[in-house]
């Protein structure tokens, strides 16, 4: 198989490897090195040693296992004529090293491999900061320059059809594993671009798993999937970075496999577990400004395509329409995320989202048909300790007058912070017992006994 690889490249193939391989290595691996700068000349000669020996051409369409494969012999023998003192670990973490930055992501692969981090951050190309348990951390990971950062830059958002530059400086994007990707350029990234990654569990979360992380209690628990199975429509409600959309995946493991699911997103990130699901994304104007595809036109086309429920990752405009009259007619059980601070928030920002639509609809009406479309808000909220809490879940009981009625079932108290600035707190019940308790009791789903006894710890 060597000779599929090896092979003497062009002049300009050379030029093209060297400005990929020869970069900065990332922090863990600098660290098998006694001296930083002796590394660095390692690499540097170890990546021009490559670049005489590989075929480029066909290094493109090989995968990460054929090219640690070939070059692990090679990068061996290359450290023992320089007599470098390297263990078993130090040169595979070298050989790795090596293959991120020839077909991953370069400095921040180490990242994105890590279960534990929830965000990437990059402030331009000398500063990235990750999420970790909450909590933000800057790394010791460095692009050389701009230029690099742009070439990974270009190698997220071309894998996917988008493009990103000085006429279109902003783009949403996703990794191959889902992981949802923001990026800004210059001009109106004025020090240098800006990339966030909301990187996604190789494990989805389900309501349980969040138990066990204390953002959630048992009984709320046991709402939420009789809410679900007995096709309520629910609207998650939170903040950025509350985890909206992790409780909407663990919401929809709860729907049952039989049923049709269309996914309607900006950037497809849901990771749904039943066997009869349809994605469909949004798509961005070309350079021409044309072959736009917002999330209305994709709402509008999959009430044509049979569905039993409709899934929005996430209304911000004048969609929020068509998601209404979808709950109302006959899509029943359906759900959706919305940036708001509170339950009653969410309606108000719903209800100004409807108006976008330009349908000639009083305020009073917009209201009836938000009451009438959702069942329940679940209001999440991102903690100052870091922690990701459902803080709220609320019934939407209808109209008294010109205000929507909502009743809260379930709230979290906040009891004290420490010294280490930890939030301690308590899940309570609030003694109302939801309306569609009786109905679902005839489908079959029971209730706890003191599942809404508020002096029953939860």
């Amino acid at each position: 198989m060597l000779g599929r690889f090896i092979k003497g490249p062009s002049e300009r193939q050379v030029e093209q490897l060297s400005s990929a391989l020869l970069q900065p290595i990332a922090a863990p691996a600098a660290e098998i090195a006694a001296n930083a700068d002796d590394f660095l000349t390692l690499k540097v000669d170890l990546h021009r040693h490559l670049i005489e020996r590989f075929n480029l051409a066909v290094l493109e369409t090989a995968s990460k296992d054929e090219i640690l494969h070939e070059i692990r012999p090679i990068v061996r023998e290359f450290v023992r004529t320089r007599t470098v003192p390297l263990n078993a670990r130090e040169l595979d973490q070298l050989t790795s090293d090596t293959a991120d930055e020839m077909l991953g992501l370069g400095p921040i692969e180490p990242l994105l491999k890590d279960d534990s981090i929830a965000d990437i951050l990059i402030n331009t190309h000398n500063r990235v900061f990750i999420e970790r348990r909450g909590v933000i951390e800057e790394t010791a990971i460095r692009f050389r320059d701009e230029a690099h950062l742009l070439r990974i830059i270009n190698k997220i958002v071309s894998a996917i059809g988008r493009r990103v530059d000085e006429s279109a400086p902003m783009v949403d994007a996703r990794l191959a594993d889902g992981s949802r990707v923001n990026i800004a350029v210059r001009p109106i990234s004025v020090d240098g671009p800006l990339v966030s990654i909301r990187k996604f569990s190789k494990h989805p979360y389900s309501l349980e798993r969040l138990v066990a992380f204390n953002s959630i209690r048992p009984p709320m628990v046991d709402l939420l999937r009789i809410a679900v199975q007995a096709r309520k429509s629910i609207l998650v409600s939170g903040g950025t970075g509350s985890g909206k959309t992790t409780l909407l995946n663990a919401l929809s493991s709860y729907i049952p496999a039989t049923e049709r699911l269309i996914t309607i997103e900006d950037a497809a990130e849901l990771q749904l577990q039943q066997p009869h699901v349809g994605r469909l994304e949004t798509r961005p104007p070309n350079v021409e400004g044309k072959g736009e595809v917002r999330q209305r036109e994709l709402l509008k086309n999959a009430l044509r395509m049979r569905p039993d429920r409709i899934i929005v990752g996430e209304v911000r405009g004048e969609e929020a329409f068509d998601m209404l009259q979808a709950m109302n007619t006959g899509h029943e059980g359906s759900m959706t995320t919305i940036h708001a601070n509170t339950p009653r928030d969410a309606i108000s920002r719903l209800e100004q989202m409807v108006g976008m639509a330009g349908m000639p609809m009083t305020h009073e009406s917009i209201r009836a048909q938000i009451a009438s479309a959702i069942d329940i808000i679940v209001q999440t909220q991102r903690l100052s300790d870091g922690g990701r809490r459902v803080v709220s879940i609320s019934e939407l009981t209808g109209m008294e007058g010109n205000v929507v009625q909502l009743q809260e079932i379930y709230h979290f108290v906040r009891r004290e912070v420490t010294a280490e600035g930890k939030i301690i707190g308590d899940f309570r019940a609030t003694g109302v017992r939801p309306r569609f308790a009786q109905e679902v009791a005839m489908l079959g789903h029971q209730f706890a006994k003191d599942a809404f006894n508020p002096q029953v710890p939860l």
